[in-house]
């Protein structure tokens, strides 16, 4: 019946040449059967259907049936991968660039011609050099400059303003260009028009402009580092800073502008993600607490969440200020609640992934205050303590919290949790590195140490077992050496402790025996 129907429409196509509104009416019916079918596509096509479709855009002198056509055509296209290769040519495209630039040729013809392209680069290379060979890309960036400026003051118009529609399906286009796969020629002809999304960002925060924009800027940026610190230098980055800031602080923080937060946490991320060190910019901004904010939402997904936690975990991963703001704004009690709660595989890495920032900066501290510690004067030496103090505070807190968390799942899973230790743990109760850490009885002071280890390996780490001490998602897995040397530094006589309480001894505590330490080497 379905090819019957197409062969049927196909001929209604070509002996009503002289009938606009049956021709539409055809494509119409024609794009239906269609839709999302890629059976019926690929019969069509077969038949000489897309290539007919395909001249009848071309010279047609109705305006209604070249936009009729060229939607059909998106249609099909989209559904057939054999169809999208078909129409694949550069004289396509130069086709649909006449019907940009064509005086006469209405907004709706422009957005149809521009659909007709977002379909041929979807998921296609080949689309995508052809976008940018034929000049077809350089188009799309004009009219992307060009097109909102006449748009933006009728957007809160019920009716949707048919130059917004043009100027949001431009920058749908643009976003396939340059990704998916990615295409670092066409990300860099992109950052042309950066200082022009810089603007529209400054002076306007409706969701309406701010997605479609912060989409296209966070896949312009994506892996390109080139790109990345074009976008800083033109202040990009404090832009994106600030438009959080906005939206976080506006006072009827409603849902629409939470998801509108995770939107830019997102394009924030991609600026940031392959080098870190450019989070500095967004210290100044307090990006790192307004987003432990944002954590805290109760109404975000498993995915919004680990979006977030990633772009905290790159935002501290080497910048000290935003270190120590996490710290301040009890960032470390909040990614450990995140550790023992979550079941998600993925939501564990990333937490993981602060949690080890947060370890390296505390050496890093110690070491520094270590250093100066010898030769100070007295203002000096009281300025170092009161951050010793003030980290020594959070850091019990931290514990504090921890072990809460622990006894209240102790309480409730408390069968769940010893099967998991019997199977983790049985298979080496007796081996080498248990006989390693044998006490004698006669030494009061190793069998007070013994006690109080056994005594606080939290319950996390039979929850999660080795994920605690997994590798962080961009940072080079931990070794057993580390491991041993810090456990040995967490056992060492009191009086020879300089450094507070840290994430390393939260780590190390929690050790599975399967990373036990041997006798030696603690010696």
């Amino acid at each position: 019946d379905m090819k019957t129907d197409l062969n049927l429409l196909l001929e209604c196509l070509k002996y009503q040449m002289d009938c606009p509104l049956s021709q539409k009416e055809a494509l119409i019916t024609i794009y239906s059967i269609c839709q999302q079918n890629s059976e019926a596509s690929e019969y069509f096509r077969e038949i000489g259907g897309l290539m007919f479709i395909n001249d009848l855009a071309k010279s047609s002198v109705h305006c209604i049936v070249k936009e009729a056509a060229l939607f059909t055509l998106g249609i099909i296209i989209e559904s057939n991968v054999y169809c999208q290769q078909t129409l694949c040519t550069s004289a396509l495209f130069e086709d649909l660039i006449l019907f940009l630039i064509k005086k006469d040729s209405g907004v709706n013809l422009k957005r149809m011609s521009v659909y007709v392209i977002l379909v041929l680069v979807s998921n296609n290379k080949d689309g995508q050099t052809y976008v940018r060979d034929t000049g077809c890309i350089s188009l799309l960036l004009q009219l992307f400059r060009t097109t909102l400026s006449t748009s933006e003051k009728n957007l809160s118009d019920e009716i949707p303003d048919p130059c917004y529609q043009l100027w949001s399906s431009v920058c749908s286009t643009l976003c396939a260009c340059v990704n998916n796969p990615q295409n670092e020629d066409n990300q860099n002809i992109c950052c042309s028009v950066f200082p022009y999304a810089k603007e529209w960002l400054e002076s306007c925060t409706k969701p309406e402009i701010v997605r479609p924009i912060c989409s296209f800027l966070g896949l312009t940026v994506a892996n390109n580092s080139y790109v990345q610190k074009y976008f800083v230098s033109i202040g990009g980055l404090d832009t994106l800073a600030r438009v959080l800031l906005d939206i976080m602080h506006d006072s009827c923080l409603s849902h629409s502008s939470i998801k509108l937060a995770v939107v830019v946490t997102k394009t924030l991320d991609a600026c940031i993600a392959n080098n870190s060190a450019i989070g500095v910019v967004l210290a100044k901004y307090h990006t790192v607490s307004e987003l432990l904010k944002l954590l805290s939402n109760e109404t975000l997904s498993t995915g919004e969440k680990i979006s977030i936690i990633l772009t905290i975990g790159h935002c501290t991963e080497v910048c000290e200020e935003n270190q120590c703001e996490l710290l301040q704004n009890n960032g470390l009690p909040l990614m450990i609640q995140v550790l023992t709660e979550s079941q998600d595989e993925e939501l564990i890495k990333a937490a993981t992934f602060v949690l080890q920032n947060c370890k390296q900066m505390t050496e890093q501290l110690s070491l520094k205050l270590h250093d100066n510690s010898l030769n100070v004067n007295n203002a000096e030496e009281l300025d170092v303590q009161v951050r010793k103090r003030c980290l020594q505070d959070y850091w019990k807190k931290a514990k504090e919290i921890l072990q809460r968390i622990n006894s209240i799942e102790k309480e409730h899973d408390e069968e769940r949790v010893q099967g998991e230790i019997f199977v983790d743990e049985s298979s080496v109760a007796n081996s080498e590195p248990l006989k390693s850490h044998e006490v004698n009885p006669a030494d009061p002071k190793k069998c007070t140490e013994r006690t109080q280890k056994d005594v606080c390996v939290p319950q996390l780490t039979s929850k999660l077992n080795n994920q605690v001490l997994a590798p962080s998602v961009t940072s080079a897995p931990q070794s057993n050496e580390t491991v041993n040397t810090m456990h040995a530094a967490s056992t060492a006589e009191p009086e020879q402790r300089n450094v507070p309480c840290s994430v390393t001894e939260l780590q190390t505590d929690s050790v599975p025996p399967s990373h036990s330490m041997n006798g030696k080497t603690a010696c």
